[in-house]
């Protein structure tokens, strides 16, 4: 894509700079106080960021307080020693998660997920060695992605769980999934995103797109894509991949701010 390539009017070139200066303006310390980002800031070490960045991204949707409250609730119920709860815990420890609820997220979630994670930390290190597994030959974060849901759900389980895991292969957009994963590669020297994981480049990351960037998006005439699936992810994602090829979803800040906190 060229530079000089124009939408709505606007050359792409305005576009970047626009986005530029809003992802400055959004990605700093001050971002964190009300994103659910700020649940694995709590924690130092490198199991306990991802055990409770994940659960955090699961249940990220609705009104962003409830999302903190609800966070740190089930953390709580953790001991807020998120890794060494779901390594040791057994089924009279998963009893205080009987009344644990956020919108449809319930106990049947929270339980399965506890145990998806422990068939993942006996086997692996870390999510991010599933996923390059999954990876594999193909270099595909989409694949890897994939197969990291698919060792999640090595175990029985009820289908409802399997909602709250978002599958991408099937068209899904996986809006907290690519979120949790920006959390976790980007490396932003701002004090946001944490780049604990080495191994996976940014420049594979997919935009978390919802209603919020989605729109966004659409009024910059950077998404023609009416739908946020996955297809929606790949369109978006591809701009923004034109306007910085190492770190495209930097502009995450810039689109979701724009939307959620100027009303663009």
């Amino acid at each position: 894509m060229s530079l000089n390539q124009s939408y709505n009017g606007i050359t792409a070139s305005e576009i970047k700079a626009f986005l530029e200066e809003k992802y400055l303006q959004y990605n700093n310390p001050s971002f964190i106080e009300c994103d659910p980002i700020s649940i694995p800031h709590t924690f130092n070490e490198i199991h306990d960021m991802e055990i409770s960045g994940f659960l955090t991204a699961a249940i990220a949707w609705g009104r962003r307080d409830l999302i903190l409250r609800s966070s740190r609730l089930m953390l709580e119920l953790m001991d807020n020693s998120p890794y060494e709860f779901i390594m040791s815990a057994n089924d009279n420890d998963l009893l205080r998660f009987s009344r644990f609820v956020h919108r449809t997220f319930n106990e049947s979630d929270i339980t399965y997920f506890i145990k998806g994670l422990r068939i993942i930390y006996t086997n692996f290190n870390s999510m991010e060695d599933v996923i390059l597994q999954g990876m594999g030959n193909s270099g595909s974060l989409r694949d890897g992605i994939s197969h990291l849901r698919v060792v999640f759900f090595s175990l029985p389980h009820a289908i409802r769980n399997e909602k709250h895991f978002a599958n991408i292969t099937g068209g899904a957009a996986g809006k907290r999934l690519n979120m949790f994963l920006r959390w976790m590669v980007r490396k932003d020297n701002c004090g946001v995103d944490f780049g604990i994981w080495k191994r996976i480049d940014p420049s594979k990351l997919y935009i978390p797109l919802d209603l919020h960037s989605g729109n966004t998006a659409r009024k910059l005439g950077l998404l023609t894509r009416k739908m946020n699936d996955w297809k929606a992810v790949e369109e978006l994602t591809g701009i923004l991949r034109d306007f910085d090829p190492a770190d495209p979803v930097k502009y995450d800040f810039a689109l979701f701010g724009l939307g959620v906190n100027e009303r663009f």
